[in-house]
């Protein structure tokens, strides 16, 4: 019997972060509040709402409909969003010569009836397919600074395909390149002169922005159309998702043999697939996060929970040493061998039967015990992983006939999934390292000749894009120009910032938080005021402040705050690779730290 095939785009419902999210900021002065919020050359419409529909024309385009909505109609983390127009519509629709279905690129834009004369692009995350509300909300974790709310005019897609045709719409060589880069191509120009007939003026400035995909989506912006935008927001990005969804199917097939056999999720969209979490329950997982903290909680300067130092802690921890093997069965106390074994297989980072190196090795962090890791390595592998590389990534792809999701996932051969991310053939002459990717990702001369600006950030305990790609990628952004360079993700490339790239481009991780948001983590924080203020008054991000979404917490509480925490802990998020550590005071405060 054939197993229902489970569509990507499921991620939005399952892990929202994935696809986009946000957060509340720490309170500013409002001298500091005001740059976000007021811009020079904002304006009104200057067209009516319900005739923008009927009234715009661009190639290739069809308006379908537009409306007001009322001021506090729509509200984002208990704040109530301005009166704005709602413009929805489609371009480039056709139908597939080689599946017969028919695409196009749906799109949705919010235009604020009083704008600040800003552009945002919100890049969404998963395999879109969903025209999801576009507020622009940027990250993940509780109420959000969204851009709408701020007074941008947003757009939103689905990236050239619908949620009904997850994932099977990479049987369509065109729907896999809009999906990789293209709809951002088309999407933006048409967007820009639909704000300037709206507004009878051009936007000053124009952002992009997003989370997971979304962030892949800016940072192949940055890469592909460095003209198009000013400032990019980029959150846990799955720059090489090609390559981190096969290493995830990697991980399922080490934990599968660990797996207690016929145990099968019980309940949910997912329900009676194979439940690999048998393989490292709960209780294993929080044995191996206790260790973590145990060997490098303090390494900050204070022991509260929280590893702020990164680099040192992957140091000072060692798996086999620190964590106790079991002499008998499994009892939540101890790992087994083969436990060690598959767990160190996935944290030094998925490789092929020659030994090359198929994805980054992951940081060990707190986060191992949270949800979101269950659902990452766990689920995800045979739910949506599976559908991506074989329908999407790979070529050629799968049948959709015969398909089935988990057999693929644990039964394919590694080195055959990683073979097929780079191949190409006569109908698909794009691979989807070429299509997914950005090309030259360290070299952003466009961005950096224009004056755009970067904000990175990548929460170190995220399952699926590891910090430790997002890490090395800024490295080699930043180091001395060479040739010769060559790692796992590159071809010779010439380093061409002069290790100057932090005058453009920053990152900073958070500790504990799994991807996008959550874990044991100050998870909830505005990066896009800071981006608003680099690009438009040239005030460096120094420490940003975030704060944990304890009980109590206005825009959503997150249930893996510790208890031992005050509900709304503060710490400043340090750009790398400057850590956060304590200086002295109330150990609950950002201002008892220091970036160091």
């Amino acid at each position: 019997m054939q197993r229902r095939l489970f569509p990507l785009w499921l991620c939005a419902a399952l892990a929202p972060a994935a696809c986009g999210g946000g957060v509340e900021p720490e309170a500013q002065p409002d001298a500091e509040r005001s740059v976000a919020q007021n811009a020079r050359g904002g304006g009104t419409l200057a067209l009516a709402c319900d005739a923008l529909a009927a009234t715009l024309a661009y190639p290739n385009t069809v308006f379908t409909a537009s409306s007001e909505v009322p001021a506090g109609a729509l509200t984002i983390g208990g704040q109530p969003v301005g009166a704005h127009c709602r413009l929805l519509g489609k371009m480039h629709e056709r139908v597939s010569a080689v599946d017969g279905k028919t695409y196009a690129i749906g799109f949705e834009m919010r235009l604020p009836l009083t704008w600040n004369g800003r552009f945002f692009y919100q890049a969404n995350g998963g395999l879109d397919g969903n025209v999801v509300p576009a507020t622009g909300n940027t990250s993940g974790g509780g109420p959000l600074t969204s851009a709408l709310l701020q007074g941008f005019a947003v757009i939103s897609s689905d990236a050239g395909h619908s949620a009904a045709q997850n994932p099977t719409f990479g049987l369509d060589p065109q729907a896999r390149l809009d999906y990789g880069y293209q709809a951002v191509g088309k999407l933006t120009p048409m967007a820009k002169s639909v704000i300037r007939a709206a507004y009878g003026k051009p936007a000053r400035y124009s952002y992009i922005g997003g989370c997971s995909n979304g962030g892949r989506h800016a940072m192949v912006a940055a890469a592909r159309y460095p003209d198009q935008f000013d400032g990019y927001l980029v959150g846990a990005p799955g720059f090489n998702l090609p390559r981190a969804a096969v290493a995830n199917i990697y991980g399922a097939q080490q934990y599968a043999p660990l797996a207690l056999p016929g145990v099968t999720i019980p309940a949910g969209p997912f329900a009676g697939l194979p439940d690999l979490s048998t393989a490292f329950t709960a209780t294993e997982r929080q044995l191996v996060a206790a260790k973590v903290l145990e060997r490098c909680d303090a390494l900050d300067g204070l022991a509260d929970g929280i590893v702020n130092d990164v680099r040192a802690c992957q140091r000072a921890f060692d798996l086999n040493r620190d964590v106790p093997t079991c002499e008998g069965p499994r009892n939540g106390t101890c790992l087994s061998a083969a436990q060690k074994t598959a767990i160190g297989n996935i944290f030094a980072g998925a490789r092929d039967s020659a030994g090359r190196a198929i994805y980054a090795s992951f940081p060990y962090d707190t986060g191992i015990a949270s949800a979101n890791y269950v659902f990452w390595d766990f689920v995800a592998p045979l739910a949506l992983d599976s559908g991506a590389v074989g329908f999407v990534f790979g070529t050629p792809p799968a049948n959709p006939l015969t398909f089935n999701g988990p057999a693929f996932a644990l039964t394919s051969s590694i080195d055959a999934l990683f073979a097929s991310i780079f191949a190409t053939d006569a109908t698909y002459t794009e691979s989807g390292m070429s299509f997914m990717t950005p090309p030259n990702a360290t070299q952003l001369r466009g961005v950096q000749r224009r004056g755009g600006r970067m904000i990175v950030y990548h929460g170190v305990s995220d399952a699926i894009f590891s910090a430790h790609d997002t890490i090395d990628w800024f490295r080699r952004l930043n180091a001395p120009s060479r040739r010769g360079h060559r790692d796992a993700h590159e071809d010779d490339r010439d380093h061409d910032h002069g290790g100057a790239a932090r005058s453009f481009a920053r990152l900073y991780l958070v500790p504990g938080m799994a991807h996008c948001s959550g874990g044991a983590s100050t998870d909830q924080f505005d990066l896009l005021t800071p981006l608003v203020q680099w690009v438009e008054g040239g005030r460096v991000p120094e420490r940003v402040i975030a704060r944990a979404r304890g009980a109590g917490n206005v825009g959503g509480v997150n249930p893996e705050v510790p208890a031992g925490w005050a509900p709304d802990r503060t710490r400043p998020l340090c750009p790398y690779p400057r850590v956060a550590t304590y200086v002295g005071g109330d150990v609950e405060r950002a201002k008892s730290f220091a970036c160091k």
